[in-house]
């Protein structure tokens, strides 16, 4: 016998979140809840404002046909909505067993503010040195001269870096300026540092800064294709879609020889210790990019190790279904 439940979250962020200049007040998303005899399976739909191509609204509606046609025993179609095609997706996966629980939560600690704070965080930090920094928000001189500070701070330190393709290829070239060349190789790569991808890989030929493709990957018409100074993809599994193309896009990554990130969209804790599953099980030798939860004051039914946030449990939740 099937059954299945839907509850819609909504969980408050902490006031400094703004995504594409709008402030994010709170993360809503739906969790999904499949039984079938005594297995279970959960999964996370959360569309992220202003980056993903359906509503909250839309993807709801979506996950209750699907979740109610499912439970009657039909074989349904998942929505063809990316977040909700993931969520429904890993409910499907743990129900089967296919996801393994084997997780790996280790992160690149995002530096939002304050460049001191990370020191400490990095200077506690067993193994590789990995950190995300988020540029673009500031003048791309003082990015450059953050990052610099980092790197030269830090002589292990590896760092990611994420325009999210702020910069014109004037504000690239002045980042750049401010970067030394013998800390240039020590940047894992910029996420799509310039407006176009034609941009940005003028930006790579003229630094030697490698880069990655993020938002690209979800453009019609882009193909996987290794590049000069191309180092790297970043895979957003909630904006991209069901488990079978997220691995779809790993294998391709990986056979041009070209590193997959596995990285958050802002999901809850729940969300977040599958995406570190899926880390564990389809790039166990690259740190995912999953540093997300201190951005929300709470956490949802299943903890992430060490975090201090309260866990809500699900009965605390909205049900839809």
């Amino acid at each position: 016998m099937r059954r299945a439940q839907v509850y819609r979250y909504a969980l408050p962020m902490d006031a400094g979140v703004v995504l594409r200049e709008r402030r994010l007040k709170f993360r809503e998303g739906l969790l999904i809840q499949l039984c079938e005899g005594e297995r279970e399976g959960w999964g996370e739909a959360a569309p992220l404002p202003g980056f993903s191509p359906e509503t909250l609204e839309e993807a709801q509606t979506a996950v209750l046909a699907w979740a109610t046609a499912w439970r009657s025993g039909q074989a349904v179609a998942l929505p063809g909505l990316p977040c909700a095609d993931f969520g429904l997706s890993c409910a499907l996966a743990e129900l089967t067993g296919e996801l393994p629980l084997t997780a790996d939560f280790r992160a690149a600690p995002l530096c939002s503010g304050d460049p001191d704070a990370l020191f400490a965080t990095l200077s506690a930090m067993p193994g590789d040195k990995i950190a995300k920094v988020k540029v673009g928000f500031c003048e791309a001189v003082r990015d450059g001269m953050v990052v610099n500070l980092l790197l030269e701070g830090v002589p292990d330190l590896r760092l990611r870096l994420d325009a999210n393709r702020s910069w014109t290829p004037l504000k690239a070239r002045q980042f750049a300026k401010y970067v030394a060349p013998q800390n240039r190789d020590r940047i894992a790569f910029i996420e799509e540092p310039c407006k176009t991808r034609e941009q940005s890989r003028e930006f790579t030929r003229e630094t030697g800064i490698a880069i990655a493709w993020d938002e690209s990957l979800r453009e019609p018409g882009f193909t996987f294709a290794a590049e000069p100074g191309l180092s790297a993809v970043v895979i957003k599994p909630t904006l991209t879609g069901s488990l079978d193309k997220v691995r779809e896009q790993v294998a391709q990554a990986h056979a041009l020889g070209l590193e997959a990130v596995i990285s958050s969209s802002i999901e809850s804790s729940l969300g977040l210790t599958q995406l570190a599953r899926l880390a564990a099980w389809l790039t166990p030798q690259t740190v995912p990019g999953l540093d997300t939860l201190s951005l929300m004051q709470a956490q949802l039914a299943r903890s992430w190790p060490g975090s201090e946030l309260p866990c809500w449990p699900v009965e605390k939740l909205e049900r839809l279904l």
